[in-house]
């Protein structure tokens, strides 16, 4: 170590940029309108050095963390200079303190889709740039073809709203007004997206206020060698944990419920987690693609999960990873190939990655679960206020059993992190609709040696005379998959109670109309099952039997005992 720098000040710094981030993430949640962020926590924070390397991230949904070091380095290149007197280029093409930049575009920085709008901001010591201080989170409406801005039916990123390719949102502090008159101009709901805008700006100040209160205190020097060192110990965590790796090669196809197939190759070395994705389909006509960045963030979740998952995460943590893709595939499309729906392709690659790992290390990793972000959307005129509104939320599911034991139900899923559901009173308050059901999905499915958890059963009912539904969830076909003999999980769905009567199912629909009365129920899958049902616990039998997760028939038939011996069994 620079013996310049005491060990003990280069980590209070470190664990201080992570509390900046942590107060960042607070303050947003505290002073967003929308309930996807405040209740439901669709968003992320976090502080990257002046490279656009992570060194601190608050909570909420990691893959929108990993979203933050990539939007940040897409920036920088776009506007280069720092020097606030450099004569070759336009005062917008400047860097400076002061400045907010905001950017939604995938092909430009924005990872995902045009809802989740990235925002980020210098932080300087003097003249030097030492620091950005950023966070990303869903806008309810960025204009488009549809409400919410995602529809089913897009064929190009054009129909689903207004693209930011990195622009500077603020300068010197104030608010660039003819980009507040744009993005006022292009959404249904501007009071819900002003709200949220500036509860980002908030938490940016509130991240910079913090680096200037460290560096006042320990100097500009001090605080990029501590965020230096960070990087370099994240790589060194990841290469000891590369080592204890049994060094394989591990290959993947699944079908899925479109008939795709999707395949994977990822290679495993004590100096590299490989993860080889260049033989799939064509990018999709329509807006279920999944852009270059958001494939590496979702190969960098299963790269974490399988190396350390308790440990340091930043920059260096991902120095090991390499992704190979190919343009022109579903996980590198090219421009303009829409995007509205990439959360169900990132859980679908996910979800991929860790079955190639999971069939080899069964012991390592848990069965399959739900397996889909089950993104739901419900809009129309609230009856009581007047007012649009829009109901966004990812759904709870079930996740597979574990060689620990039995999966946890109602969760949410592998990509979404510390995610909550809403509660039903805001639900109702703010949306005019009535939470008729929240249970647990009582269908039989999962069983093992260890069960996978439940899903859940959500009844909304509609008070509107005109409401539209819009969702897309996979995993309704190819059900969520089994381990070492367990059984497979079921599927995610929803149904439609018609007020006259009428049933039906959908799993992927584009402003479905619904009217006062109907009800939308959501059915999520549970997890599939880790072992033989066979070798389950008879004291867990019970279990399942007392808690109605099997009937007595049923539990007859999936633990191998007749009915007068299972009773004798148990």
């Amino acid at each position: 170590m620079d013996s310049k720098y005491d060990h003990i000040t280069t980590e209070i710094i470190q664990s201080s940029v992570q509390a900046a981030a942590d107060e960042m993430f607070a303050a947003m949640r505290r002073t967003a309108m929308s309930a996807i962020i405040y209740e439901v926590l669709d968003m992320g924070t976090g502080i990257t050095d002046a490279h656009g390397e992570l060194a601190g991230s608050g909570a909420g949904i990691p893959t929108f963390v990993g979203m933050l070091d990539k939007a940040v380095r897409r920036i920088r290149s776009r506007f280069g200079s720092t020097d606030q007197n450099a004569s070759s280029q336009p005062h917008y093409h400047v860097i400076n303190p002061g400045d907010v930049f905001a950017v939604n575009d995938p092909y430009q920085g924005g990872v995902t889709h045009l809802n989740d709008i990235i925002l980020a901001r210098p932080v300087f010591a003097g003249s030097r740039m030492v620091a950005w201080t950023a966070n990303a989170a869903h806008w309810n409406d960025v204009g488009g073809c549809m409400p919410g801005s995602m529809s089913t039916d897009a064929t190009d990123i054009f129909q689903e709203g207004l693209t930011l390719p990195a622009i500077k949102l603020f300068r010197n502090d104030r608010p660039v007004s003819s980009v507040m008159d744009l993005l006022a101009a292009n959404s249904r709901m501007p009071d819900f997206l002003f709200g949220d805008l500036w509860a980002g700006v908030a938490a940016l100040r509130v991240g910079e206020r913090r680096i200037h209160e460290l560096i006042s205190r320990y100097g500009a020097d001090a605080f990029t060698h501590a965020l230096e060192k960070y990087q370099e110990y994240g790589e060194q965590v990841s290469l000891k944990a590369l080592s204890g790796l049994p060094p394989d090669r591990f290959a993947m196809k699944e079908e899925q419920d479109n008939g795709q197939v999707f395949e994977v190759t990822v290679t495993i070395t004590p100096e590299k987690f490989e993860v080889d994705l260049r033989h799939n389909p064509p990018q999709d006509s329509g807006p279920y693609n999944l852009s270059l960045d958001g494939t590496t963030v979702a190969a960098q979740m299963v790269f974490k999960s399988v190396t350390s998952p308790q440990g340091v995460c930043n920059g260096g943590t991902f120095r090991p990873l390499r992704v190979l893709t190919r343009p022109g595939t579903i996980f590198e499309p090219l421009h303009p190939a829409a995007m509205g729906f990439y959360y169900e392709t990132r859980i679908r690659l996910l979800d991929l990655i860790w079955k190639a790992l999971a069939t080899r290390m069964p012991d390592r990793l848990p069965a399959g679960h739900f397996g889909s972000i089950c993104g739901t959307m419900i809009g129309g005129i609230h009856p009581d206020t007047g007012r649009q509104y829009s109901v966004i939320e990812p759904e709870m599911g079930g996740w597979g059993g574990s060689s620990r034991g039995d999966g946890n139900g109602a969760q949410f899923s592998a990509c979404h992190g510390e995610t909550y559901n809403c509660p039903a009173e805001i639900t109702e308050m703010r949306n005019g609709i009535v939470v008729r059901q929240y249970a647990l999905n009582p269908e039989p499915g999962g069983d093992g040696q260890h069960r996978g958890g439940r899903g859940v059963v959500i009844d909304y009912q509609i008070r509107s005379p005109e409401a539209w539904l819009t969702a897309a969830y996979t995993r309704a076909s190819v059900p969520p998959w089994p381990l070492r003999g367990g059984e497979h999980g079921t599927a995610n769905r929803i149904c439609i109670l018609r007020h006259d009567g009428g049933i039906e199912h959908h799993t992927q629909i584009t402003g479905l109309p619904l009217t006062t009365g109907d009800v939308v129920r959501i059915i999520t899958a549970n997890g599939a099952g880790w072992g033989s049902p066979r070798r389950r616990d008879p004291g867990k039998i019970a279990d399942d039997l007392r808690d109605g997760y099997v009937t007595p028939d049923h539990a007859g038939h999936v633990y191998g005992y007749e009915s007068r011996l299972l009773s004798e069994k148990l």
